[in-house]
């Protein structure tokens, strides 16, 4: 169902707006992992501690079971989930993002058919000059109109693409580069990654022949030029991201099946990558011309006998060269830049258990990490080593996204407005971090 449209775009035409269209404020998170899709946090004034065991919640909204973290963007919240009744059903959600009232819900059927892990979408809804872009779990991509939720195009699989679905289906969020829509789709000939006209939905090139994997696709400047960087199942690859021309491609061998999830994490000329399978790379981006080198690639036997980071979720961070991530086991450690080794190993901040999950953002000088299990930390992370300032309960974990014991929370959350977003497959909730 659709709120009422013309009072809701009659709101948003409130919002500060260009010639060129809508643009983020300062304090949205509009898309996977924040406005640069960097992992940084640039509200001042927040809370220094928590002042009890559980931080008390400003508002909470009923969803349904997904995977996919929550955006937020010119006072909305959009998230995604999954219905089973009537009929296999995805959905945008809106939410407001002060009260958490309902906006509006667009539906379409989805049967996931032999998808693995069934529990709903994976991939942020990324808002971009007054629009909303999802991509659901078998390939379904929308465009909606992000004040009313109206649709302005769509893509289905089967009609303009056909996707060769990965185990754990399609979970990287769309990635809005100027007048495109560029995502990481796994279609046949040559449509590993694909790119639309961000307004009409055309297609306006296709690349790379690779199998998809779960790696949201990045954009960075290299050698003066914008260059869009790509995870692939096979490879990770550096495109022009108007026309999808390759600069150039390495090849990630892998040894099981893909399992590539976090982004790519670039600072500065450095590039790190890892997967629970193969371990971790670290790449020198090359700054007279669009190339790359791999300075160290580090793997142990397995992912319990594991070298550097085998991450399964959770994209790191790079803080002063140094890389900081969770391996396969809960195992949050810091490592040495220039050849991998480990700094040091921290195993109080994720149960140790397989495919231990923590999800870390920096704001200035502080680290706010959100664990499986719904707590939410704040810390400083430094080759010394972690030191937790607090830590509290944000949110519960819940079974669907993946059943044993209590549950788990591996959604992103989302902090804009002095404010945290979590979602488990139960509720939306939103938390004050504002200081006093």
């Amino acid at each position: 169902m659709h709120g009422n449209g013309s009072s809701l775009r009659q709101a948003f035409a409130l919002v500060i707006l260009t010639v060129g269209g809508w643009h983020a404020a300062a304090s949205d998170w509009p898309q996977w992992r924040g406005p640069n899709r960097d992992g940084a946090w640039a509200e001042t004034g927040l809370v220094s501690s928590f002042s009890a065991p559980q931080i008390p919640l400003k508002w909470r909204a009923t969803v349904s079971n997904g995977y996919s973290g929550p955006t937020v963007a010119a006072g909305r919240v959009y998230v995604t989930d999954r219905v089973e009744a009537p009929e296999e059903t995805e959905r945008v959600l809106c939410f407001d993002a002060e009260t958490g009232a309902p906006v509006w819900v667009h539906a379409y059927a989805a049967p996931y058919g032999p998808l693995s892990y069934k529990d709903g979408p994976r991939a942020s809804v990324t808002i971009a000059d007054g629009l909303a872009y999802s991509l659901g779990a078998v390939g379904h991509l929308r465009c909606l109109d992000a004040a009313s939720g109206e649709l302005v195009w769509k893509k289905d699989p089967g009609a303009g693409y056909e996707v060769e679905l990965p185990t754990w289906g399609i979970a990287a969020a769309p990635l809005v580069d100027g007048e495109l829509v560029i995502a990481q789709i796994g279609a046949r000939n040559g449509g590993c990654l694909m790119a639309w006209d961000k307004r009409t939905g055309q297609e306006r090139w296709r690349a790379l022949d690779d199998p998809a994997s779960y790696s949201a696709p990045v954009v960075t400047e290299q050698a003066g030029r914008r260059v869009v960087i790509c995870w692939t199942g096979d490879n990770v690859a550096g495109l022009n991201p108007l026309t999808g021309e390759l600069y150039w491609k390495v090849a990630t061998p892998r040894s099981r099946d893909v399992i590539n999830v976090p982004t790519p994490v670039i600072a500065g000329d450095r590039m790190f990558l890892t997967s629970v399978y193969e371990g971790s790379y670290l790449f020198r981006l090359g700054q007279d011309a669009p190339t790359v080198e791999l300075l160290w690639h580090r793997a142990g036997e397995s992912e319990i006998k594991s070298d550097a980071i085998h991450a399964m979720i959770s994209t790191p961070l790079m803080l002063g060269e140094y890389v900081y991530g969770v391996d396969c086991y809960g195992q949050v450690r810091c490592l040495e830049p220039k050849n991998g080794d480990r700094v040091w190993e921290d195993l109080t901040l994720v149960p140790q258990r397989r495919w231990g999950t923590i999800h870390m953002v920096q704001n200035g000088a502080t680290t706010w990490m959100f664990n499986e299990t719904g707590e939410l930390i704040i810390a400083t992370l430094s080759p010394e080593g972690c030191r937790q300032i607090s830590r509290a309960q944000l949110i519960g974990p819940t079974t669907g996204q993946l059943g044993r014991g209590d549950g788990v929370c591996w959604s992103h959350p989302a902090y804009a407005n002095r404010c945290v977003f979590a979602r488990n497959d139960q509720e939306l909730v939103c938390a004050d971090l504002a200081a006093e």
